[in-house]
């Protein structure tokens, strides 16, 4: 088989090219700008394009396949000329499951924890030597790639994302995958550059539930108000199983699953719930509740997320991928619960298209009011690089409700600032899904004020 790939840096796009690589495939690709881990990676399997840039001529009709990448334009000219050749042309989410329809599929879906649900069933299933394909959204610890399609696996494990597919296949990806399992781990407004209103992005998971093939499964955070009516309502002739936040105890700043006492290395509500969602789902794959346990006791979390910085007697400090306000508020909690006679400095980087729109701004109302300390980061560039009228600190302030909150639009003063605070009994939690303005923010969690 002869692939080409149209936009081959993309985090999904250099996984799936390196996967289908090592199945024997002949793989080619295009970009026009790629960055690292993807130069690295696709370089050390022999597969980095020699140049930059689109080229037509990279076009045959002896390829088999073009995959196109979310990062290609309509006008792209080897899209142009696969059109032109009447290729067949993938998006990345239909050709999995190309690749996986004689497969079992498992698919999480849900605003929030899809990483995390995903991670979390992979270790199990790892744990136990199962053989099985996945696609997940982060580099996971013991995991090379983040996407394995192989002919052997009899079940594929995919994290379903709910933005469009390709440039010309405006489906969200999770509705291409024809789940066999299907998860939602809530719903919470998100892509409004996509789905302009709640109804209309909600009404993406209705239509979700609705692929899940006949006599399969849905599982389903019963605790999520909008998505536990949606599920009652919704006809499809497939089994409907709830989930919420198992017995549990924190004691020491250790969480423990009850009634077996299961120390665990994650916590926090949003965790635990999604530690819900993996038991259930790895049950229907034959692994026992007590199975379960023993393997997700060595699970020390998914990639960037509260991921542990640096610690001393007396101080934590945490980066998180959080950016979205439903994310931003559990994240919060997490550490505040975990931790309860520490205070908690909480900053948070408004980054994406979502976060940084005036309208959608709103929603941010309430969700730092249980940090004792709030601080909003907004990069003064990514105004300028998204073109969009800087907010002030007044306007963050009413939007987010609190007076006391601080507003930082450089990342040098931000450091100085948190650099100046005393973290003696404090944990700091730095939520961000871009770069605090290149800050090294191991560098900065060493020199705080924790003595």
């Amino acid at each position: 088989m002869r692939v080409h790939f149209i936009a081959i840096g993309g985090s999904a796009m250099h996984n799936l090219a390196i996967a289908l690589h090592k199945k024997g495939y002949q793989v080619t690709g295009s970009d026009d700008v790629i960055f690292e881990p993807s130069v690295s990676r696709l370089a050390g399997h022999g597969i980095l394009p020699e140049k930059m840039g689109w080229d037509a001529a990279r076009i045959t009709t002896d390829l088999d396949v073009v995959i196109l990448g979310m990062h290609a334009l309509l006008d792209n000219p080897e899209l142009l000329k696969a059109q032109e050749l009447g290729l067949k042309i993938y998006s990345y989410p239909e050709y999995i499951y190309e690749q996986t329809k004689d497969k079992l599929r498992v698919v999480i879906g849900g605003s929030h924890g899809k990483t995390t649900i995903t991670s979390m069933i992979l270790h199990v299933l790892n744990y136990y030597n199962r053989d099985f394909d996945y696609l997940v959204g982060a580099q996971l610890a013991g995991f090379d790639t983040m996407v394995k399609v192989t002919d052997s696996a009899p079940l594929i494990i995919i994290e379903g994302d709910e933005y469009l597919a390709s440039p010309i296949d405006r489906r969200p990806k999770f509705h291409l995958y024809k789940a066999n399992i299907g998860v939602i781990s809530g719903i919470a407004w998100d892509h409004i550059n996509v789905f302009p209103t709640f109804e209309d992005y909600t009404h993406q998971f209705d239509l979700f539930i609705d692929t899940i093939q006949p006599g399969g499964k849905l599982i389903y955070c019963a605790a999520d108000e909008d998505l536990n009516k949606m599920v009652l309502k919704s006809k499809a002739a497939i089994e409907k199983i709830g989930y919420e936040i198992p017995q549990h105890e924190v004691k020491d700043g250790i969480t423990s699953l009850l009634p077996d006492h299961t120390v665990l290395n994650v916590f926090g509500n949003h965790n635990l719930m999604n530690l819900n969602a993996a038991r259930l789902v790895c049950n229907a794959l034959a692994v026992n509740d007590e199975q379960f346990n023993q393997a997700i006791s060595s699970f020390t979390g998914a990639a960037k997320r509260l991921e542990l910085l640096s610690k001393t007697e007396k101080t934590n400090v945490y980066k998180d991928f959080a950016h979205s306000p439903s994310k931003l508020k559990a994240t919060i909690q997490a550490v505040k619960t975990q931790f309860t006679e520490r205070k908690l400095v909480a900053c948070i980087e408004l980054h994406t298209f979502s976060s940084l729109n005036k309208d959608f701004l709103a929603q941010y109302a309430g969700t730092m009011d249980e940090a004792d300390h709030a601080i909003v980061y907004i990069d003064e560039k990514t105004f300028e690089h998204k073109k969009i009228k800087p907010f002030s600190k007044s306007e963050v302030q009413m939007a987010f409700q609190s007076k006391e909150l601080q507003f930082f639009n450089n990342s040098d003063a931000l450091k100085d600032y948190l650099l100046g605070l005393n973290f003696v009994g404090t944990n700091l939690l730095l939520m961000s899904s871009g770069n605090f303005g290149g800050l090294d923010l191991v560098k900065l969690a060493r020199e705080l004020n924790t003595k």
